[in-house]
């Protein structure tokens, strides 16, 4: 920057910190200042309102209200009053304001320490000259992802090292790396090494490798490549979501919004946010979904209890670890009889509470197990009524409406 601008960027607020003194000093002082009045005495309104009274009297006899009698008592009554209120008025002090003398030499004190308070204040805490920071900045107070890396490695400083790795896979992964200094566009053998570090634990090192397969990628970069990018940042600082993670899931989901190891991740950041009801309800929607070997689907279930109770959200729980041993001694229609009774007490709680998609779609997949298909579809053609507003909810309703062999149109 020049001096002459900054020169200028300095008059400038120069010129809009005396105008805003200026204005606040004026609201402040201007009570001192303004003109001095007499203030109407409590005294005085009472006489007006005799006077008054008199004249009502007058109009009521003109009327014919009050009879001549009537108006000579009334107004005998009155005038006594009225005299009163003015020998009071006589007697009653006026108020104004404060001395002129005072007045002024309070503003002026007034003045003096707010102006010497705010020049002091900048002269601590301002910097002249000091360019606009830009919006995003100003906006994004998070850590990035390269001090949430170091921050993490920092908190597992003299931890043991519970991860035993094979002393010959660490040896192929050197090897690999060196083998690729010198090909920087090899795609596959960047992938491998991006793989093989995060087997071996070492997520910082497989952060850079990944960044490397999103270079050679480019534009043909998947929702699935970003996905395990985000992935693999989020991992290595330590579960947490930094704003170059949040970017990755960003263009995960804009090229492909059920991409569902973004959808887990994003469900991580949401709790960072303390979005719990976000969370649960993308959470949900993989358990719906599944398949039951997806690498989240055990950590989800862990921790939606816990989710849907901070997002306010009344959950029907599982069966109890009691009740599947009780399961294997049962014969297969008393094993029918207890899941009917869950999936009634499921179907009766999102019928008068109502629930997420991925709840309805849990309750017609199980009326699909059970053969019940009757009911299922029911729930399907209910669900679609509910949720007519929003696609992805009926995107999953219909997959579940499919795996229970219901007529999905």
């Amino acid at each position: 920057m020049s001096a002459q601008n900054q020169t200028g960027q300095c008059m400038t607020f120069w010129i809009f910190a005396i105008g805003l003194s200026s204005l606040a000093l004026g609201a402040m002082l201007w009570p001192l200042f303004r003109p001095k009045k007499l203030f109407a005495t409590r005294s005085s309104y009472d006489v007006q309102i005799y006077k008054d009274q008199l004249k009502e009297v007058e109009a009521d006899l003109t009327r014919g209200t009050l009879t001549e009698r009537e108006a000579k008592t009334s107004r005998t009554e009155v005038s006594r009053r009225l005299l009163a209120a003015a020998d009071a008025q006589t007697h009653e002090a006026t108020s104004g304001n404060a001395p002129a003398v005072a007045s002024r030499v309070l503003a002026l004190i007034v003045g003096i320490a707010v102006l010497a308070g705010g020049f002091g204040v900048y002269q601590q805490l301002g910097v002249q000259g000091m360019p606009d920071f830009p919006l995003s900045d100003r906006n994004n107070n998070r850590i990035t992802q390269a001090k949430a890396e170091t921050a993490a490695a920092q908190d597992g400083a003299g931890l043991p090292d519970i991860q035993q790795n094979d002393p010959r896979h660490v040896e192929l992964v050197e090897k690999l790396k060196i083998a690729l200094a010198d090909r920087p566009d090899d795609l596959h053998g960047h992938k491998m090494l991006a793989d093989n570090l995060a087997q071996l634990g070492r997520y910082p090192e497989a952060r850079i490798a990944q960044s490397t397969v999103m270079r050679i990628l480019g534009e043909e970069a998947t929702a699935a490549d970003y996905s395990s990018y985000a992935e693999i940042m989020i991992v290595a600082a330590n579960w947490y979501v930094s704003p170059e993670a949040e970017t990755a899931l960003a263009r995960a989901f804009e090229l492909d919004s059920s991409d569902q190891r973004a959808r887990y991740y994003v469900g991580i950041l949401m709790i960072q946010r303390q979005d719990y009801a976000q969370t649960y309800s993308l959470w949900s929607g993989l358990l719906a979904e599944g398949p039951a070997n997806a690498p989240w689907i055990p950590m989800i279930e862990s921790q939606i209890d816990t989710i849907a109770a901070e997002a306010g959200i009344a959950r029907l729980a599982g069966p109890s670890s009691e009740q599947v041993s009780a399961a294997s001694d049962m014969t297969e229609d008393e094993r029918n009889e207890m899941i009917r009774g869950m999936v009634g007490q499921l179907s009766e709680r999102l019928a008068t509470e109502g629930g997420s998609a991925a709840e309805w779609a849990r309750l017609i997949r199980a009326y699909g197990v059970l053969g019940e298909t009757g009911k299922a579809s029911g729930i399907w053609n209910e669900a679609k009524i509910v949720f007519a507003n929003n696609p992805e909810d009926i995107a999953i309703l219909l997959e579940a409406a499919r795996d229970a062999e219901v007529s999905a149109r």
